[in-house]
This record gives structure tokens, sequence and C-alpha cells, in this order.
């Protein structure tokens, strides 16, 4: 089986790709512009391997992307190519329109056109996967889980370029027969993620003495899903999920976004303590980010009863793996902190101050 994997050097998409070469045997063929927030370093446990294939390219591209399906004859298409960061798409949100939007729109025209080309069997057979977010679903109070029957509410730019790409995919399956499945995550942590998200953003401003910023009282809470977990989830629902349902991916594992920084601190402490000084001492309270969702949660019960999938690590387990991970690989995250990203705040257009002073700050809400 060949699968084209949109985003393959993305956090989420390179992980998908390590376990797809790595566990399962199957032929990969990554296509990724190599935005700021890829790195092909991220794919070099799987980059000798026979089964992996670069593709450096825009989903954007219409020509581009036939010529890729015409010359890899993938027989799945799993797509996570995609803007992701909330803050950046407040600064900046006609990337997010382009990439998420016009960019699946490009992509569905091209599996569109190549699936219909194939023989019956592989028709039969072929199926896009569109990876999405359960911020698609707004915001939740204190009670009650999303799940697939959950309606739209999107409250950000990239939310609610998310919920487009969404519906798009449903019109392509439901007006042109494409089998598509779609699957909506919460919140992914673990190894190889990019510097500006809550957990290695606050790993690596801990590492440099820096303030540890939190989006107003730190309230926010996030069902945290650890990326390895996910990538195994993804695989099953393109291999044997249903036709047409979309399933939603989570660990139950919610914690306050304070919480989450606080278990950080206690890890460091202890694996890279600092003379006289408590990691926690660097938190700074910041003024909140706009529209900023209080809480997400999921209910995957189809996803475990259909397919079989629980997650394997709980997240006191996950986020101490992660923290020894960020320790023990330097080489991987310093190029990006020194010359991509450098721990400042994103998403602030508008907010004035955030009374940090000199002490330095980062964006915070994953």
């Amino acid at each position: 089986m060949r699968v084209l994997v949109t985003g393959g050097a993305g956090f989420i998409g390179s992980a998908v790709v390590r376990h797809m070469i790595g566990t399962l045997g199957l032929r990969v063929v990554v296509v990724d512009k190599l935005t700021y927030a890829a790195s092909l370093a991220s794919l070099t446990p799987v980059s000798d391997s026979p089964y992996y294939k670069l593709e450096i390219a825009d989903i954007c591209d219409a020509v581009a992307m036939l010529r890729i399906f015409r010359d890899h004859q993938p027989d799945a298409v799993m797509h996570l190519a995609a803007e992701s960061h909330v803050d950046r798409s407040l600064d900046g949100p006609a990337a997010f329109i382009q990439t998420n939007i016009v960019g699946t729109y490009t992509l569905l025209e091209a599996a569109r056109t190549y699936w219909a080309g194939l023989p019956p069997e592989r028709r039969a057979a072929f199926r896009f996967h569109h990876v999405s977010t359960d911020e698609v679903f707004g915001s939740l109070g204190a009670e009650g889980l999303f799940d697939e029957s959950t309606a739209y509410a999107p409250t950000s730019p990239y939310s609610a370029s998310k919920a487009s790409a969404d519906h798009l995919v449903r019109a392509w399956h439901h007006s042109f027969g494409l089998p598509v499945v779609i699957s909506n995550c919460s919140n992914n942590y673990g190894p190889y993620h990019f510097p500006e998200k809550l957990i290695p953003l606050t790993i690596l401003n801990a590492l440099h003495g820096q303030a540890l910023p939190v989006y107003g009282g730190g309230t926010n809470v996030r069902d945290w899903l650890h990326v390895e977990d996910h990538a195994r989830a993804l695989c099953l629902i393109l291999s044997q999920g249903r036709v047409g349902e979309s399933y939603a991916v989570g660990a139950n594992a919610e914690r306050r976004n304070i919480d989450v920084v606080q278990a950080i601190c206690v890890l460091l402490d202890r694996l890279r303590p600092q003379p006289g000084r408590r990691h926690a001492d660097l938190i700074r309270f910041v003024t909140d980010r706009p529209g900023h969702d209080a809480r997400y949660a999921i209910d995957s019960s189809r996803l475990r009863s259909e397919l079989g999938w629980t997650p394997q690590r709980t997240f006191e387990e996950g986020l101490a793996d992660t923290v020894r991970w960020y320790l023990d690989n330097e080489a991987w995250w310093r190029p990006l902190r020194d010359g991509v990203y450098g721990g400042e705040r994103l998403g602030s257009s508008g907010l004035g101050s955030i009374g940090l002073g000199s002490i330095g700050a980062g964006a915070t809400a994953p």
C-alpha cells in the first residue's frame, strides 16, 4: 500500500510517517511545502528507507498535485497539510484561508481526477482521510464532550478555516462520491513539536531562564493526546474507518493550561534543577488572546468501540517522556529556536502591552 501524506514534515504528519514506515511497513510519499513549522529532521528515522519518498510542493498548486498523483499512484491520501497555530491566524488570517481552504479544495480536485481514472478495484479501495481538529466545534462549558454529532461553531480564523475544509471534504463525498473519512482530534503533544506551542515553548523557555507566559488565569482546559497515540488512531481510521464517517480522537486527559505548565516545571526541577530557583518562579500571567475558547474535550467512543483504539500513554507518562526528549534532542530544536522562532508572543495584535517588562515573553496557548 502506498499512502500520500500531505504535511508529512510537520509535527503530526511526521509522527504518522514514522509509524507508517517504521511500524506498518507502508510506502509513503510525503508532500510538504516546507514552511516554517516543517522539519525534515523529524523524518530522519525513516528518511533512508526505500519506502520513503519526498515531494516538496504546495497543495495549492493544482499542476503539481496532479503530477504527484500521476507519478506515485497512491492507494490513499492522509491530508494533514495546514496552517495550524491559532495565534498566527489572529495576526495573519490570509495564509490560513489559502492553505486550509483553497489548498484542501485543490487537493480534493486532484484526488477526484486521479480516483476517477483508477480501475474499478483500486477505485473501490481508495481512501481520502482528512485530518481536522476539535476546535471546529467551538468552546465547551464546564460539562459535556465533543463527539461526531457536535454542531460546528468555530471561533478563530484557524478553526473557521479547518471547519471550511471539513465541509468541503464532506461535499466532495456526497456530490462526487469520493471515498472520504474525517477525524477531529484534541490537542497533540510529544516529540518533534514546533516550539511555538504550549508544551515545547514552556520547556524551552524554562531551559533558557525566560518567562513562562500563561494566558489569562490559565484556566482554559484542553484534552491532551500524545502524537504517537494519535498516529496509531489515524492509520486505523484510514484503513478501517467507514467511508463518509467522521471519528473524534481524544485521550480523556483534560488539564488546565496552568496545571500543564506547573507540571513541566516540576519535571524540570527534577531533571534539570537550577540552584536556588524553582522553574515555576518564571510563570507570568499575561493578557488573554482574543476569543480564547474555554474548554475542549472529546468523546472518542466511536473510535474505541468500532476500531478498538485506546491511548497507550497516560498524560503524566507522556509529558515526562516529552520533557526528557527535549532535554536529549537539542540538535533538533536548537536550529528552530535560534533561526525560526525564538519564543516571542504571537497573536497579540491590538492587545497592547502585556506587562512583562524585561523578563521576555512568548506565545502560550496550544
